[in-house]
């Protein structure tokens, strides 16, 4: 086992990245949050990882220092989502273009810009949350959501491939429902039906488990499945 000394984490301000930056705040030398709201932990770049200035924006506030491990764990998805109300025929085409942006063009970018960073550590890892519904034959109504997460499965197998002599390791985890704390309201409003969600420290050992990890393996994917979906 190796120690982490630097981690940045994308979507850090909410959700399932502010667990996680909350677990890693005081157990690593340098954390960075990347979100639009200000994060609680680390040091905070406001940026919008959308457009191709918040990643310009990330790059040059990290200054090509050592990297070793990229946790892209924010995402988006489009309005209504998981529920009833939502109608692919009423989504716009600037919700489509933004949650593909978010979700996919982002990691990729982002990845490729922070690539001398990675390089820099002796263990580099980078870890993408996707979803269960990008697996094959488990895609939800919500078109642009599953096509983001289909497809970011899809670069981090080509990145395994074509970064393969950087050291650097890929890690798609494909979570169900987590119990943030925006799920729970969901849940407790009859938004989301009854239902156990995943609890957020089975999330953080999947992640710390696969930073742990020497140089010598890594973990392709992980499916991390509610045993009570309702």
């Amino acid at each position: 086992m190796h120690n982490l000394e630097n981690i940045l984490i994308v979507g850090g301000s909410r959700g399932i990245g502010l667990a996680v930056a909350e677990y890693y705040h005081d157990k690593v030398e340098n954390l960075i949050c990347v979100s639009r709201n200000r994060s609680k932990f680390g040091k905070w770049i406001e940026a919008d990882i959308s457009k191709q200035e918040g990643i310009d924006k990330v790059c040059i506030a990290f200054e090509n220092s050592p990297l070793d491990a990229l946790l892209f764990l924010g995402g988006t998805w489009e309005k209504g989502a998981f529920t009833s109300d939502y109608n692919f025929i009423n989504s716009s085409y600037e919700e489509i273009d933004y949650v593909i942006a978010v979700n996919l063009i982002a990691p990729i970018k982002l990845t490729k810009a922070l690539i001398p960073s990675l390089k820099k550590s002796k263990v580099p890892k980078v870890i993408f949350i996707g979803s269960l519904s990008g697996l094959d034959n488990q895609a939800s109504r919500e078109v642009a959501n599953t096509a983001s997460k289909f497809g970011l499965r899809g670069a981090a197998q080509a990145l395994q491939i074509e970064l393969s002599n950087t050291g650097i390791g890929f890690t798609v985890i494909n979570p169900g429902n987590v119990a943030t704390p925006e799920v729970l309201n969901d849940i407790a409003s009859s938004t989301f039906s009854p239902q156990v969600p995943i609890p957020l420290n089975d999330l953080i050992s999947v992640i710390d488990c696969s930073l742990k990890l020497s140089q010598a393996s890594y973990i392709s994917e992980i499916n991390l499945v509610q045993l009570n979906f309702g």
